[in-house]
């Protein structure tokens, strides 16, 4: 979320971790789990280590692709702990190219400089917000694999999922459910104490980024209404889950990009 500039101490981690995520993608359907999972371990901790770094110095940016990349890490450290519990899952590809992409992204563009006038609380909203981005992308990696263990099925080829579906699809659920109740916090924050936390200049107002996350949060609250009063699953729910993590996804990340990148505008 909070990146420092480029040194060459963060260039080598980045590329390093960058490195070890791509060897782990193309190692996910290694014979012996566990050794597959080595390179994501230390992608994962690399990772860490210069999002720590970056924290710790004295010049801190934020952006889009620091905001990614931080969410992608949030989603690793929820799959360690799903780990924990479900040991025989496999590592997902798609996070671990996501990891890799987002690291070199953050490299070529770091975001702007905070201003030190920046309210004290407005780390901790961020931090809600990124929360629940990392939760829906772990429910999102976890409905990518779903699918794909459901078109292998029909095709009648081995499932190397590691969890029965049922189970990944309550996992699902409950990452939607906390993701949720995690963005709802965020944006009655937003809403109720924008002037303390942008300033009275920068209070939130009906942009594209606020739209874009009622959007996806109207989506969401659909979504589990749906499941829990119609009893919504399968390719029906997947497409809502889609719907609403692409929503969230233009109303930060999407907005700074086009900002950042497009419109070469700071914060």
């Amino acid at each position: 979320m909070i990146l420092a500039s480029a040194s060459p101490m963060t260039l080598t981690l980045a590329l390093s971790a960058a490195a070890a995520y791509v060897v782990s993608a193309s190692r996910t359907s290694h014979a012996d789990p566990r050794l597959a999972r080595l390179p994501l371990w230390l992608a994962w901790a690399l990772h860490g280590l210069i999002l720590l770094l970056s924290v710790l110095s004295d010049e801190r940016q934020f952006g889009f692709a620091p905001a990614l990349s931080v969410t992608v890490w949030l989603a690793g450290l929820v799959y360690g702990i799903e780990l924990y519990f479900f040991p025989q899952i496999r590592s997902p590809s798609l996070l671990c190219l996501a990891g890799a992409g987002s690291v070199i992204l953050t490299l070529l563009f770091p975001g702007s400089v905070l201003s030190a006038n920046t309210s004290a609380w407005l780390p901790l909203h961020w931090a809600l917000g990124i929360a629940s981005y990392g939760l829906f992308a772990v429910a999102v990696v976890h409905a990518w694999m779903m699918t794909r263990a459901e078109e292998r099925i029909r095709q009648a080829k081995q499932v190397y999922t590691g969890l029965p579906l049922l189970t990944m699809e309550r996992l699902i659920f409950r990452f939607v459910g906390v993701g949720f109740g995690l963005l709802s916090a965020t944006l009655l924050a937003g809403f109720f104490f924008g002037t303390q936390l942008y300033g009275s200049a920068h209070a939130v107002k009906w942009d594209h980024k606020t739209a874009f996350s009622v959007l996806s949060w109207l989506t969401f609250a659909t979504l589990l209404v749906g499941r829990v009063r119609f009893g919504w699953r399968g390719k029906r729910a997947l497409r809502v889950l889609y719907a609403g993590s692409g929503l969230l996804l233009l109303a930060y990340v999407g907005s700074r990009f086009v900002m950042e990148v497009l419109l070469g505008r700071t914060l």
